[in-house]
């Protein structure tokens, strides 16, 4: 799984249409709504962007302006950027004490995933990023024995780490988590129609006359290109591949399996639909990682949730 800050999934919203680039929606010419409100930034290290719909586009405005401040709030809890942040404090010093509810809550989903994915997915995963992108010359089995999610320990008054030198990097699923946490709010605040992108995408509502909105799959082949689109509605989807961030020309990638210590191969694509952006996310991981022998069982521990896979000679699976 990917172990630090990166657009590891990459996609475009189509609208009316219409190829848009990611995280410019543009859907202004969707007949029968209100002109979208928009802002475009970064989270998590990833290219983001909110797009709102509503009558009074003062009152989407203002939305905005407070999901803001609860994304740099939550960007406080997970980001590997901020020296502050819970998550660079519980690496620095190997324990955290009172952390935040949110931080314990993808803990336990990530724990969850990880027992289900026979760890594939593994939140302490950072000790291989760091290795790789340091293009040290050390043993890798030692470093491969850093990354174990059973020597974790979190609760409501504590996480620590069992061994000197583990490190969390939660960037296979906090992203999704942001994402659930601004939908859910909107949704909460009246709004009916919003696309939001802080790394994974997920749309509240669908599109003008109740069509769900498109979305482009990055081809995994040539990334430049659109590979085929899918629908979304009151759902969300995440896109793992190992064309995001390569280290050198040999190949590595940042989407580490933690059985090898090297990065995954044996697909080039996933992507999960799912109800939730949270599961999309860690499931597109864990799939990608495991491979697709894995991919039935995975899903089936979510409802809803299904994945369209591309193998690494271009042909697909649905699942």
């Amino acid at each position: 799984m990917s172990g630090h800050p990166t657009r590891r999934r990459m996609l475009r919203i189509l609208g009316a249409g219409l190829a848009l680039p990611l995280g410019a929606l543009g859907l202004r010419t969707l007949r029968g709504a209100p002109e979208p409100v928009q802002w475009h930034g970064e989270v998590l290290g990833a290219v983001s962007g909110m797009t709102l719909w509503h009558p009074n586009p003062s009152v989407a405005r203002r939305a905005i302006g407070q999901m803001l401040i609860e994304i740099e709030r939550l960007e406080c809890v997970f980001s590997l950027y901020r020296t502050d942040s819970e998550i660079a404090r519980l690496n620095r010093n190997g324990v955290l004490v009172s952390p935040s509810r949110d931080l314990v809550d993808v803990l336990d989903q990530s724990r969850r995933i990880a027992d289900a994915s026979r760890g594939a997915f593994d939140p302490t995963i950072q000790p291989l990023w760091r290795f790789h992108a340091s293009g040290a010359a050390g043993r890798l089995d030692r470093v491969r024995a850093l990354v174990d999610h059973t020597a974790l320990t979190a609760g409501p008054s504590r996480i620590a780490f069992a061994r000197r030198g583990m490190a969390l990097s939660l960037n296979g699923i906090a992203q999704g988590y942001i994402t659930d946490r601004i939908t859910e709010i909107l949704g909460n605040e009246g709004f009916e129609r919003a696309v939001i992108e802080l790394g994974e995408t997920r749309a509240l509502g669908a599109s003008a006359g109740g069509h769900p909105f498109q979305v482009g799959l990055i081809d995994p082949g040539d990334p430049s290109g659109i590979a085929r689109t899918v629908g979304l509605s009151d759902a969300a989807l995440s896109v793992s591949g190992g064309y995001g961030l390569r280290f050198d020309g040999s190949g590595r990638h940042h989407i580490f399996d933690p059985a090898t210590g090297r990065s995954a191969n044996s697909l080039s694509q996933v992507a999960v639909i799912a109800p939730k952006a949270v599961w999309a996310d860690a499931l597109s991981t864990a799939i990608y990682v495991g491979g697709e022998a894995r991919a039935g069982d995975l899903l089936g521990s979510y409802p809803g949730a299904r994945a369209i896979l591309t193998r690494t000679d271009g042909s697909l699976r649905e699942v």
